[in-house]
């Protein structure tokens, strides 16, 4: 079985001179790709690269992956003096101790404390350096994710399977029922006729027509043979490995119309219940379908 969930988990790490990048990706079903990105301040560029990255793992569904870095950053942090100022703040101090007669000694600690004597300057990472490493984690992430999506789809593939098969013993059941059903209605039609027209000898030939005419009212068969074909159709698309979440979907959508068409048809109280358990588990299947890529 080779295809996915859309729903998945996946996290890794990397760590490299100093610092850690952590990456987690989430996913759940949705329509078309829709992929959310959060990445740190300043690394907007590797946007693109990761959301590419995204797209070869991902066909469709909702993607949520983020990237966030700690650890040390100290290599990036430089502090320099602004000359000018300094000499400037040196100068009025000499000039402030002239004028009030007090010692012009300056304590170089309390004289670096001075308001823009000191400057710190943090400088940008260079994500030309980085980026492989980047990649590398992200695609770690979006692997373990995927191998818990392949997971999921091998248990939905299972659950399935299971409820195709319960369709297919109900379908049976009312094809069993069907020929008792239609003797049943053929003996009602002449009951009915017998009251209404009493002692008069009925036309053979237009109670056949009767007959032919009840019969095909509650013809079925081209709805069975179609459902029996988009049996075999889904049991084979179960075994795939292509994406087949919106062709399953698609099916299950004719599988109901099929059955509503049929059920209208019938109109008995035995395949009535019959068509609901039919309903039931195609509903069952259509939301696990709408997690399967």
């Amino acid at each position: 079985m080779g295809w996915k969930s859309m729903t998945g988990y996946g996290r890794a790490e990397c760590e490299r001179d100093g610092r850690i990048w952590s990456v987690e990706v989430r996913s759940v079903n949705n329509r078309f790709l829709d992929a959310k990105i959060r990445l740190p301040r300043d690394y907007g560029q590797l946007e693109d690269g990761i959301r590419r990255r995204v797209a070869e793992f991902h066909q469709r569904g909702r993607v949520d992956l983020s990237l966030s870095v700690g650890g040390d950053f100290s290599d990036l942090v430089s502090i320099r003096f602004d000359a000018k100022i300094a000499a400037t703040y040196q100068q009025a101090l000499h000039s402030l101790a002239a004028h009030t007669g007090l010692s012009p000694d300056i304590d170089l600690l309390h004289f670096a404390n001075l308001p823009d004597i000191l400057i710190r300057e943090q400088r940008s990472e260079d994500l030309d350096a980085i980026a492989p490493s980047i990649d590398r984690v992200v695609c770690e992430a979006l692997q373990r994710c995927l191998e818990m999506r392949v997971k999921e789809a091998a248990h939905l593939s299972e659950d399935l399977g299971r409820r195709l098969r319960s369709f297919a013993t109900v379908l049976a059941s009312i094809e069993d029922h069907l020929p008792e059903l239609i003797s049943q209605r053929e003996t009602a039609l002449k009951e009915r006729l017998d009251k209404l027209l009493g002692h008069v000898e009925l036309d053979p030939a237009r109670l056949a027509q009767e007959v032919a005419m009840l019969a095909d009212k509650t013809d079925v068969t081209e709805e069975l043979v179609r459902l029996h074909s988009h049996i075999k159709q889904f049991d084979d698309l179960l075994e795939s490995p292509e994406p087949v979440g919106r062709t399953l979907d698609f099916l299950i959508q004719e599988f109901l119309r099929e059955v509503n068409t049929m059920a209208s048809k019938i109109n008995d109280a035995r395949i009535a219940q019959q068509t609901v358990a039919l309903k039931s588990e195609l509903e069952k299947m259509r939301e696990q379908v709408q997690n399967i890529e």
